[in-house]
């Protein structure tokens, strides 16, 4: 038998550690099989989109379908959006948990609109959803530690140290193919059941490959850490507790001081203030002189100048040109909004270079599209169907032209990959 063979059978042969190993096998599964059936939940809710807004758009054009106010369509129908999940998202959920991935629209202020539908429990956050990357990052060390803390302390305490001493072969190279069974044992575990349910969502085998070697590296820094614990000589008892306080500060207590420090120093108002800040100008607009708000508005989008003025009645050019003049005047704090937004996820990726399990989260959900930045590119498609929005109502409002039942089906639809244009 060889040497390998032989550390493999010693290895399965110990119950704990088999039983070890067995578990570890059943989290994977279920927080592979977690994920996805959250992914599975969202997606079924985006395939549910299209049939209830053909509903939603009935009923609005039965209801409002004889009026040739193109205000009536603008204000009264909503446009969905939506933000599928990556082929890789079930494997960390990130902010698809906490985060709105559908969000219907209408050509109204959109500041409002898009910061009420951004507001998530902190709790969640923090915690996050059992999935892939929890278990990754938090539950794998533990394994690690469980594995390999005595890994030489047990030799030495049961007297077999000096019997392994006298056989030929040097001891430093027992224990390193010993530590190297355990460590692959503990990556199949992790990683066959990941590449068994990668393949099933199709995802590419590109990034399957690099997500295990990810995995790989990150199993390699906790039992390197593991080791150097070990080359102190304590007890195995001692090594337990010193790599369970290691597991603490580094997994748990070091990322919460450092989120809250990055929070402190980055600081950020909450999107419901933009939110607010947007409607209290909206609602100021009803008390100035509409003349003001005409002027306003046609000074930044002269393109719509010529517009023949406002009567003596109530015009939904002017309700809609109050609206954006709503969202420009809280374009600053939008703009400051995402600049911190964007500047404590680039601090928090930053850390994950001196924080392992910091860099491991980041760097699955970088690689599913369900961090940060995800979300935002989301918002910014959202800015761009909105705005196209706009200028389809525009051209009905501010040209005079009539807007027939048949109009309702021209409006723009939108398109999770790319800028929405007005249908022809």
């Amino acid at each position: 038998m060889s040497p390998w063979r032989y550390e493999l059978a010693l290895l399965l042969r110990s119950r704990m550690a088999a039983a070890g190993l067995a578990l570890l096998v059943a989290l994977a599964v279920a927080s592979l099989a977690s994920g996805l059936q959250r992914i599975d939940s969202q997606r079924q809710a985006i395939e549910r989109i299209a049939p209830l807004q053909q509903q939603d758009l009935a009923a609005v054009v039965a209801a409002h379908g004889d009026s040739t106010d193109a205000g009536h369509a603008a204000y009264y129908t909503f446009h969905p959006t939506w933000n599928p999940p990556s082929a890789l998202a079930f494997a960390a959920i990130g902010m698809r948990d906490v985060a709105p991935y559908v969000l219907r629209v209408r050509a109204l202020g959109l500041e409002a609109q898009i910061h009420d539908g951004d507001a998530f429990n902190p709790e969640l956050a923090l915690a996050g959803r059992f999935d892939y990357a929890f278990l990754l990052t938090f539950l794998l060390p533990l394994f690690v530690v469980v594995l390999v803390h005595d890994l030489r302390s047990a030799e030495t305490e049961s007297g077999r140290e000096r019997m392994l001493r006298s056989l030929p072969g040097s001891m430093e190279r027992l224990y390193l193919r010993r530590c190297a069974v355990r460590g692959l044992a503990l990556l199949a575990c992790v990683a066959l059941p990941f590449v068994g349910f990668a393949l099933h969502q199709q995802v590419p085998l590109s990034l399957v490959a690099a997500v295990v070697a990810a995995v790989a590296a990150y199993l390699l820094f906790w039992i390197v850490l593991a080791l150097l614990v070990a080359r102190l000589g304590w007890s195995s008892t001692a090594n337990a507790a010193s790599l369970a306080t290691l597991w603490v500060a580094i997994a748990l207590v070091l990322p919460t001081l450092s989120h809250v420090a990055i929070e402190r120093t980055i600081r950020v108002d909450q999107g419901a203030e933009i939110a607010r800040a947007q409607r209290e100008q909206v609602n100021r607009a009803w008390d100035i002189p509409r003349e003001d708000t005409m002027a306003r508005f046609y000074a930044r989008h002269p393109e719509w100048s010529d517009s023949a003025p406002l009567g003596d009645g109530f015009h939904y050019k002017w309700y809609l040109a109050f609206h954006q003049n709503g969202d420009e005047s809280v374009a600053g704090m939008a703009a400051a909004y995402r600049d911190g937004v964007e500047r404590r996820s680039a601090a928090a990726a930053r850390l994950g270079w001196l924080l392992p399990p910091v860099g491991m989260q980041a760097l699955l959900t970088r690689w599913a599209e369900t961090d940060m930045q995800a979300h935002l590119a989301y918002q910014d498609r959202i800015r761009a169907y909105h705005a196209a929005l706009r200028r389809f109502y525009y051209g009905y409002l501010f040209r005079d032209r009539p807007f027939t039942g048949d109009d309702y089906a021209r409006a723009p639809k939108f398109d999770p990959e790319h800028v929405a244009r007005p249908a022809r």
